[in-house]
């Protein structure tokens, strides 16, 4: 017979073993490894660097139809801590399609580099905005009677045997300064119900912006696990009416769709082949036209920069940034940059 203090050692060896087996058997999912609380709200807007605001603006007013609501100068020390850019003066004008917006910001000092001339949509410095149509012909038609510079050679719609794309059409083109846009109309099985309400728009709103990124799993863990955004959707797309979309012979893309709370989704677009795109320009600025920025809200701007700097994710604002008259409608942000190089500017809801 056992003595007493055997059996509670035996008992006490039983239960660790028994949670040791347990750890083994649960161990956490990445779900479970997510933050508890999101690091990002909403996407608020996109950004985007031009090189001529009243340019810009005509063409997304005149051709797009998007109307402006705020139209700002800044400058001054925060400003130029917040964009990397020192000596900075810039114009900034929001524009609004829908729900969305659209931040257009021109460097009225110092000018940046323009785009490169040999850019293609499976650089890693690709990005767009997708813009929801409810005709696609009516839409392809009216941007043809303004002379937008085609990527695309004509709408495409994607094929009926990849169920997850059947039946989606879009087209790719070009703002004044190369800048790549695409519109897009979602048959009646796909899109959000906001999309299909009647309408007598053509142009409704952004549904997501795209970005290129070089290993999709990497940039989960960047936006979903790190930055708390949810995957919504995906699909793996090639083809010839994939190629001619994106103008890249022989695309075949890994396509992942993550959202926040509320706002336009960011899409991953990973090139499976070809995979000769050009990285992101590593000494690229934000008065580059080049230049884009996905614009989230965060509940706390200290505790999402120091979370990632714990986790040596690139920052570009060497702190967080306070603008004390709010010239832009935020009081607190930075900026950082994902695994591939794209900015996303943070800011104080």
């Amino acid at each position: 017979m056992m003595s007493p203090a055997a059996r509670r050692t035996a008992a006490l060896v039983f239960m660790l073993a028994a949670w040791v087996a347990f750890g083994l058997r649960h161990a956490p999912s990445q779900a479970e490894q997510a933050p508890s609380r999101a690091l990002v709200h909403d996407v608020a807007a996109v950004g985007v660097t031009v090189s001529d605001m009243d340019r810009a603006v005509n063409f997304y007013s005149t051709v797009l139809l998007f109307e402006k609501v705020s139209d700002v100068e800044v400058a001054g020390d925060e400003f130029e801590r917040l964009q990397g850019v020192f000596g900075a003066r810039a114009r900034v004008v929001t524009m609004r399609l829908g729900d969305e917006r659209l931040e257009l910001t021109e460097y009225l000092t110092p000018r940046g580099r323009p785009a490169p001339a040999d850019a293609r949509s499976n650089d890693r410095s690709f990005q767009h905005v997708a813009i929801i149509v409810n005709d696609m012909e009516q839409a392809y038609l009216w941007l043809r009677r303004h002379r937008v510079q085609h990527v695309s050679p004509g709408p495409q719609q994607l094929p009926d045997w990849n169920p997850n794309a059947a039946g989606i059409r879009a087209f790719y083109f070009r703002d004044p300064d190369g800048h790549a846009l695409e519109i897009l109309q979602f048959p009646p099985d796909k899109g959000q119900p906001r999309w299909h309400r009647p309408s007598d728009r053509v142009f409704l709103g952004i549904d997501h912006t795209a970005i290129v990124v070089g290993d999709t799993e990497a940039s989960l863990r960047y936006y979903r696990d790190t930055l708390g955004m949810a995957v919504v959707g995906g699909s793996e797309n090639h083809g010839p009416e994939q190629e001619r979309l994106n103008n890249v012979f022989g695309a075949r893309l890994r396509i992942t769709t993550l959202r926040a709370a509320a706002g336009p989704a960011v899409e991953l677009l990973e090139y499976l082949t070809p995979r000769d795109g050009q990285p992101y320009p590593g000494d690229a600025r934000a008065n580059d036209l080049v230049h884009w920025q996905t614009i989230v809200t965060t509940p706390s701007p200290e505790a999402t920069y120091q979370t990632l700097r714990a986790g040596r994710h690139a920052l570009v604002s060497p702190r967080v940034v306070a603008l004390p008259d709010g010239p832009l409608g935020f009081r607190e942000a930075f900026l950082a940059r994902d695994p591939d190089g794209h900015a996303l500017q943070f800011r104080s809801r």
